[in-house]
């Protein structure tokens, strides 16, 4: 027989947070081994629960749930989106600028399928959220990566974003509350990426799914919301403000100048209805959710559970010898850094594989989110406190474990 191959174009497509070494942690389960997860952002596992409110309407309307719906989504799903987005002050968003899908995931693909031709590139941060890159990578073009400075909080280098624009970039994606650092960009710099844009005609694509994630009263803003007359993607969903991955229930906002877009928005509506629809039960929650009481700030409110936790896990590792972090001020996650000279690491993923069978924790390593460096990796601060400590208690052991093999402690 002859073997049958993967398409060439997922040749250069990577998702490492359900990648190799989670293969190898399924295997250890398999075995009777309980590993300590802290490598994806789903919230049920760890006590999380979609609001009762909205499981009830789902419940509620699921006799009327079992027929396609239009190809963008119910109108009064889409309806209380607009309603969102008039909220966060997105410009220029009617009904027709607004589609749901089987969460942002499936969007973040749609948008770039219809955008791409070979050869074009989209400016992605460095660290990512890993699919931004492999999407732009199935659909032809090529990622480029902006970086992220560490030592200014993980901002965007705006030098660094001038300096990779060309005549073959199309558009720049925008990941504000950042995964995996946690950060959260201010207005004035939020408006210099908008003025690139402007001067270079690029599209913006704002992953703004954690934009209630936050911490320390700080404040969201929306990129769109300063580029009236640049067209802007926004996206969000139910996932993470609202516990509820599983739903699948995303969507995104076009806004801005459109008119020079038109046969873009024709490409997505094409392949919104080459998928019929997104899935219907789970649109009857979004009313209620947006709508709704937002149980997301008691829970990152000083006392509130994530907060706590994340300043648990932010006091652990940075008490670990070597090891130093940038407080995230949203999201659900640590990206901390591994002092080079103390943690001589040359293939992160084959260490992050070596912690799972010593210590069986899993992490993702930081290359997993395009990092340039072998010496970050990404922890999930979901768990409780308790398990929280066994878990970064594992670590900081297997850390003191390898000091000790390469004569650095």
């Amino acid at each position: 027989m002859q073997p049958v191959h993967k398409s060439q174009k997922l040749a250069n497509v990577c998702y490492d947070i359900r990648g190799p070494v989670l293969e190898h942690a399924k295997k250890m389960e398999d075995e009777g081994h309980r590993i300590i997860k802290l490598n994806i952002g789903n919230p049920a596992p760890f006590g999380f629960f979609a609001p009762d409110e909205i499981i009830e309407d789902v419940i509620a309307n699921l006799p009327d749930a079992s027929g396609y719906s239009d190809s963008k989504g119910l109108f009064a799903a889409r309806k209380a989106i607009m309603h969102y987005a008039q909220q966060k002050q997105l410009p220029n968003v009617a009904m027709e600028d607004i589609y749901i899908g089987n969460g942002a995931s499936e969007l973040i693909v749609m948008v770039m399928q219809a955008l791409l031709d070979t050869g074009d590139e989209v400016l992605v941060p460095a660290p990512d959220y890993p699919l931004w890159t492999a999407a732009v990578s199935l659909a032809g073009g090529k990622a480029v990566h902006y970086v992220c400075d560490e030592q200014a909080g993980w901002f965007p280098d705006i030098e660094d974003i001038r300096a990779k624009i060309n005549a073959n970039t199309r558009a720049i994606v925008v990941i504000n509350p950042n995964n995996p650092t946690g950060a959260v960009y201010p207005p004035e710099l939020l408006a210099e990426i908008v003025e690139l844009a402007r001067q270079h005609q690029l599209i913006i694509y704002a992953d703004e799914i954690y934009d209630k994630v936050l911490y320390d009263e700080v404040q969201h803003t929306s990129i769109a919301s300063l580029a009236p007359d640049v067209l802007c993607v926004t996206l969000n969903g139910l996932s993470k403000n609202y516990r509820a991955c599983g739903y699948r229930a995303g969507w995104m906002v076009l806004s801005g100048e459109k008119k020079h877009a038109r046969d873009y928005i024709e490409g997505l509506n094409m392949l919104a209805s080459m998928r019929l629809c997104a899935n219907v039960p789970a649109q009857f929650a979004i009313q209620t959710a947006l709508g709704g009481y937002q149980s997301i700030n008691d829970l990152v409110a000083p006392g509130g559970r994530l907060a706590r936790q994340r300043d648990l896990a932010h006091e652990l590792l940075t008490a670990i010898p070597g090891v130093s972090c940038v407080k995230p001020q949203g999201a659900l996650y640590l990206f901390p850094r591994l002092d080079p000279k103390i943690y001589p690491i040359s293939d992160d993923q084959q260490f992050i594989l070596e912690l799972l069978q010593e210590e069986k924790v899993l992490l993702v390593q930081g290359s997993g989110f395009n990092w340039i460096a072998p010496d970050h990796f990404r922890v999930v601060f979901l768990p409780n406190s308790d398990d929280l400590i066994e878990a970064i208690g594992r670590i900081a052991r297997f850390l003191e474990n390898y000091r000790k093999r390469h004569g650095t402690d």
